[in-house]
């Protein structure tokens, strides 16, 4: 309720005001101590009060009964928000939960989250295949049809601990993460689950669901703990979002970088090699050779030094930097002569202790190093996939090492070399400032210091940018750079990041004009981030048709027939003096069929040689939109090659001409 001061002093009926909460615009707001989500909401309008369906408090996404603190920045979800499908996801896996156990009463929950999809939910004590998941559907849009109001219920610990007295995962649950007194349920047509929510208020709010697979999953993600059948979902307001869903779905399917990988001969991931560790074929590494030159050019022209740096080290280095701390269960460790050493998850430990084995001067400032270092991270088997998480990658790392009024000028030189990655690759990215976390390193001056500095580099750029609060490094903000894949997921991709930590911790420090030591201020990016979710970025937004300079095999030769075959080679001989990869198509096949292949195969170009071309000396050419162009001069055709390879262009043009 709003404070009313009457002749300057506070009324009896006056609650006085203990807490301040901060709304998405900026401004505070004074609401009593003890005020929910919902409150906060009421205060600022009863018809937002009214619409309410849930909040978020400092980033997280809560129910609307959650307890506000004093500073906590707050944003009201409403059904018009873009949080209000994950919350309805949330609520239809409940609905899925209870449709599983109308059909399979001895079917034991686990915990079944919202995803950037829809939903899954990890279940034991049941086994289940596609017929059983078609026949959970149909009792889900029961559930829904029947639009079950879906109540909160607070319980006592001891209660909910009876309640799953035969459910060793939700006591788990109740023991690590329930430490009040009071623990919070759902509840629909009797059917209830322990949940801290939010939820829609109807089950006939989901608007259509649907089952997608099943899998398996380890409780906790953990390898060493009980494995569970996993169920995939999703879920829309409408029928029409689940159909347009689902067509991107297929669509996307015909996209996977897994699926085109292995039709290109790109890479493997063999089960003999290990979890996680691509192997890259031939064709595979032509591309991420083709994207470290591209890379290392830019690095170049940008004043970088190239270094290199070990895959394995002492773990007193990553002690020093603190990565040993947060990151030791991520870790590969091993013993070697009585001695504990790490392969590293990160090359900055590196790149510092390098910086700290000579001194400097303010004049030799700003230090730019740059390498491609691979890293190695155990992540949970059950979360590895394809390229996108795997135990070993690539980073094209640059650490840079500057004086503070040197941020934004090095800033604006990072993100002028992401953006020529990105428009050079016709991609498109999602871009955004992280600010300061609660817990942080660093005084609250530098802090302000770079995160105007980011922020004027966004604004003088003239980039579109979210802020994420409190999503900041803990030692230092960041610009995020993500990539948007067709289904609408977004991956981590370019990243520039202050940090004030690590020069500390290694007591990095240059002699400044005053003739005093300071300490430099790093900065972290990437062009790419890894080379591995790069490459499967590209692949799927290519469809792996790669441009010209990417291409595997940029062209192929197709002889008409055997005798001219030579006249093919001689061709070949001129496209490889030229630098290019040709390969001449010489099995005994009709020319309708090596053309089909090479589409197949998503080549650039395609020149077909017959006895005119071999007498004239010339070519017919054909690009991948099937379109054709005969009687070209040969020295025409590679004048052009070299235009559109050295100038990178996207789309094969010749024959556009």
């Amino acid at each position: 309720m709003a404070l009313v001061r009457l002749s300057g002093s506070m009324s009896e009926t006056e609650t006085p005001a203990d807490v301040t909460v901060v709304l998405p615009d900026g401004s505070a707001l004074p609401v009593p101590k003890g005020s929910t989500v919902e409150d906060v909401a009421h205060e600022i309008g009863p018809g937002l009060g009214r619409d309410t369906v849930a909040g978020k408090i400092d980033g997280e996404l809560v129910e609307k009964h959650a307890t506000v603190h004093d500073g906590a920045r707050i944003e009201i979800v409403t059904d018009q928000s873009d949080e209000y499908l994950q919350v309805l996801r949330h609520s239809a896996a409940h609905v899925f939960a209870q449709a599983l156990q109308r059909l399979h009463p001895a079917a034991t929950l686990t915990i079944g989250p919202y995803t950037d999809e829809g939903f899954y939910y990890d279940v034991t004590d049941v086994d289940l295949d596609e017929d059983d998941l078609r026949a959970i559907e149909a009792e889900m849009d029961a559930i829904i049809e029947a639009d079950y109001e879906i109540e909160r219920v607070v319980r006592s610990r001891e209660e909910a601990l009876e309640i799953y007295a035969d459910n060793e995962f939700k006591r788990e649950i109740l023991d690590d993460e329930a430490s009040d007194e009071e623990v919070t349920f759902y509840r629909q047509d009797g059917w209830q689950d322990l949940c801290r929510g939010p939820h829609v208020a109807s089950t006939g709010e989901i608007g259509a669901a649907k089952l997608l697979e099943v899998s398996a999953a380890y409780w906790r993600g953990d390898e060493e703990n009980e494995t569970l059948t996993r169920v995939y979902g999703t879920a829309f307001a409408s029928e029409a979002d689940l159909a347009e869903h689902l067509e991107m779905r297929e669509a996307a399917a015909e996209r996977d970088h897994r699926k085109i990988g292995q039709e290109m001969n790109l890479f493997s991931i063999p089960t003999v090699t290990g979890p996680g560790l691509p192997l890259y074929h031939p064709p595979g590494k032509t591309v991420l050779r083709e994207l470290s030159d591209f890379a290392a050019a830019l690095n170049h022209e940008h004043g970088y030094d190239e270094v290199e740096t070990p895959h394995l080290f002492r773990t007193e280095l990553w002690k020093r930097s603190g990565h040993y701390e947060n990151y030791q269960d991520d870790m590969f460790v091993l013993d070697v002569n009585d001695e504990e050493y790490g392969l590293k998850p990160m090359n900055c430990p590196g790149h510092a202790t390098i910086f700290d084995q000579q001194s400097w001067s303010y004049r030799d400032l700003p230090q730019r190093y740059f390498e491609n270092g691979k890293v190695y991270r155990k992540e949970q088997r059950g979360e590895l996939s394809g390229l996108s998480r795997v135990w070993s990658f690539t980073i094209d790392d640059g650490h840079l090492f500057v004086r503070p009024d040197q941020i934004r000028a090095e800033i604006e030189s990072v993100i002028e070399m992401i953006f020529e990655v990105v428009e050079t690759l016709d991609l498109e990215v999602d871009v955004a400032l992280a600010t300061r976390p609660e817990k942080s390193v660093g005084s609250d001056e530098i802090w302000e210091s770079a995160e105007e500095q980011l922020r004027e580099v966004l604004e003088s750029g003239g980039y579109d940018y979210d802020v994420e609060p409190g999503d900041g490094a803990f030692y230092g903000p960041k610009i995020d750079f993500g990539f948007e894949d067709a289904l609408g997921r977004v991956w981590d991709g370019p990243t520039v990041q202050l940090d004030f930590n690590m020069p500390e911790r290694f007591d990095l420090t240059y002699t400044g004009e005053d003739n005093e030591e300071h300490q430099p201020v790093m900065i972290h990016r990437a062009l790419y981030g890894s080379y591995e979710r790069f490459f499967m970025v590209l692949i799927e937004h290519f469809d792996g048709n790669f441009p010209l300079w990417l291409a595997p095999e940029q062209v192929r030769i197709l002889p008409v027939s055997d005798e001219t075959l030579g006249y093919a080679h001689r061709v070949k001989n001129a496209l490889d003096d030229a630098g290019f990869r040709a390969e001449v198509e010489d099995r005994d096949w009709t020319v309708g069929r090596k053309i089909r292949q090479g589409h197949d195969d998503r080549l650039p170009y395609m020149v077909i040689v017959g006895d005119d071309e071999a007498d004239a000396g010339t070519v017919s050419v054909r690009d991948r939109f099937e379109n054709q162009r005969g009687d070209v001069g040969l020295d025409a055709f590679v004048d052009h090659l070299v235009a559109e390879r050295d100038e990178k262009r996207v789309e094969p043009d010749f024959v556009a001409e």
